[in-house]
């Protein structure tokens, strides 16, 4: 039996967590923009303000043609195997430079002093590694709690600045094209975090009307993504004009807070209208905010970087140990990589200017594979006038990525390595898969087929049914059996495999099969047997889910068995405390119809 992922994700929580990763660039863009150009550095904002919103306008799009998710990883396998690889090498250095990147912006608004900043970084990073042990959990509500103070931090700056705004401080920029350009590429970071919505689309709720078999998401795509990319572009640019409203007189002082100008800008603002105790009252809400839905962002990406080389050694892109779970359902080499690849960047790349060199190469990069990938594609259905945009962002993107990897060496040789590494993964897992494909007669397939499914057929049901969910060999076993042998039951194994990975869902239509997973074969096996010794029908049932509990409850409501027969759980305390008991889980949402016991 297979079970499907569930679409839980409304659009209101998508575009919380959108926001809550394409939504902190402003955080760092600004200040980036100002040591670049200082006070001339306004229509630089605004180019990259308008072009954000035109890359947020074209997902709208993407997110209709797939989706199933997977972002660029799904965009470009249509055009080859390899491209697909590339793209999510591509997007596994952007998320990588984010994590190290967010980590050191939300530290620096919280004033932190600067010494400390690296050593502090790297202890955030390893203590959301180790909430991650435990699974992803709860990061959309979180991100909702979060953005609401942003978003307030941002109105509440630029109504303060209303009366202060002014284009007299203005500077031109240069008069010659190319520093202008290169200044453009260097703070293309505003694009920084659109490719989430193309990932969540794999979890986002189908539009109303939309077939279960071929889910929908556009309608809800859209409102996600509207609201996140005009917040973005509007409020980018009049945060900008804000800050370079500032008097010329502060220009030291905004260098040597450019790495939290939005915090400075408050101060100074808040501090006009309202005096010193109201400009720092203030100045720490804004430093608070920002840093708490930086560091979320950190969590998000963390998560990410799990769920796309969990789907990569999924697709033998990777090595198969990269499935390997941990008893909370979370892969346990990804998760050692997803911390062990930002504390490195912290390492060589010290400092936000830093981190931002070797960030927007692989932003641009996965972008520009994804944008190309769906432009290209002519099997979508996709009018005209929006691929020719499409490819006109496409071509834009590769010339930002070819400047960037002609001005900034350190970053071209960050994601070469990244290539080089995941390639050499690619090759090394390919070549020790030790996948033979066997070529049989039709007809041999046919009664091999057969033979199995006759074996899988539940004998007479005269005597109702049982659903049995174990996890290991236990002596609940022994009980079930021997209960649907008094009553003639047809007994149920049910084994959930939990797969604790946001972002990271298997291509639809994808099946699991108990036959590969050691540890339910050993207990489908033991069962089975079990089951033949008394003369009680043993039919085997297995699901791959986030959530066992809700998964249980499925199944029982399918197979509308009369009883359920849960054995105790053993999670560690901390884990029920993250996550929730199952037998909770399970007896909170049962039918009232399915009878419950539970043995220790």
């Amino acid at each position: 039996m297979e079970i499907h992922r569930p679409r839980t994700l409304g659009w209101r929580r998508a575009a919380c967590l959108l926001y809550g990763d394409w939504g902190t660039s402003k955080a760092y863009v600004i200040g980036l923009a100002f040591a670049v150009m200082g006070f001339a550095s306004l229509p630089i904002v605004l180019a990259v303000c308008a072009l954000s919103l035109i890359v947020g306008l074209n997902y709208i799009i993407i997110c209709r043609c797939f989706p199933a998710g997977g972002g660029v990883y799904s965009a470009a396998r249509p055009h080859g195997r390899l491209l697909a690889v590339v793209g999510a090498l591509m997007l596994i250095a952007d998320f990588t430079v984010t994590a190290a990147l967010s980590t050191w912006a939300a530290l620096s608004y919280l004033n932190v002093p600067a010494e400390w900043i690296p050593a502090a970084a790297i202890a955030v990073i390893i203590l959301f590694g180790a909430l991650n042990y435990y699974g992803p959990h709860h990061s959309g509500t979180l991100a909702v709690v979060l953005a609401i103070p942003v978003v307030s931090s941002v109105v509440g700056i630029i109504a303060l600045s209303i009366p202060h705004l002014s284009f007299r401080g203005l500077e031109l920029p240069h008069a010659s094209f190319y520093p202008n350009w290169v200044a453009f590429t260097g703070v293309i970071l505003a694009l920084s975090g659109v490719e989430a919505i193309a990932t969540l689309t794999g979890v986002l709720k189908a539009d109303k009307g939309s077939p279960p078999d071929s889910p929908r998401v556009v309608k809800n795509a859209t409102k996600a993504i509207v609201p996140v990319a005009l917040e973005v572009s509007v409020g980018t640019a009049l945060l900008a004009w804000a800050v370079l409203s500032l008097p010329h007189e502060l220009k030291d002082q905004m260098l040597e807070r450019r790495d939290d100008i939005l915090r400075f800008a408050a101060e100074h603002y808040a501090t006009a209208a309202f005096g010193p105790a109201g400009g720092k009252i203030f100045g720490l809400f804004v430093g608070i905010a920002f840093a708490l839905l930086l560091l979320s962002a950190v969590n998000t990406v963390v998560a990410a970087l799990i769920g796309l080389m969990f789907r990569m050694s999924g697709d033998n892109e990777m090595p198969r140990s990269f499935t390997r779970l941990n008893r909370h359902g979370v892969p346990t080499i990804p998760l050692a990589v997803s911390v062990v690849l930002p504390v490195l960047v912290l390492l060589i790349a010290p400092g936000l200017e830093a981190l931002a060199g070797l960030y927007a190469i692989g932003v641009v990069g996965a972008i520009a594979v994804d944008l190309g990938s769906t432009a290209f594609n002519r099997a979508l259905p996709i009018g005209w006038p929006s691929r020719i945009v499409m490819g006109a962002t496409f071509a834009l993107l590769c010339c930002v990525w070819l400047t960037l990897a002609h001005t900034k060496p350190d970053a071209l040789f960050f994601v070469t390595c990244v290539m080089i590494l995941g390639l050499a993964l690619r090759a090394w897992s390919q070549k020790h898969k030790g996948i033979t494909t066997v070529t049989v007669p039709q007809k041999v397939a046919a009664m091999v087929e057969s033979v199995e499914l006759e074996k899988l057929k539940p004998g007479s049901l005269e005597g109702g049914k049982i659903l049995l969910c174990l996890r290991g060999v236990t002596p609940v076993l022994k009980f079930a059996v021997e209960t649907a042998k008094l009553r003639g039951a047809a007994l149920y194994i049910l084994y959930v495999r939990e797969v604790a990975v946001a972002f990271g869902a298997s291509a639809e239509g994808a099946k699991a099969r108990w036959q590969d997973d050691p540890e339910a074969a050993l207990i489908m096996k033991t069962a089975r047997t079990v089951g033949e010794e008394a003369g009680v029908n043993v039919v085997p049932v297995y699901a791959v889910a986030e959530s066992a509990g809700a998964a249980i409850v499925d199944v029982a409501a399918t197979l509308g068995v009369d009883e359920l027969f849960l054995g105790a759980s053993g999670h560690s305390a901390l884990a029920h405390l993250l996550h929730g008991s199952v037998v909770q889980q399970v007896v909170k949402n049962l039918p009232d119809e399915i009878g419950l016991v539970i043995r220790g």
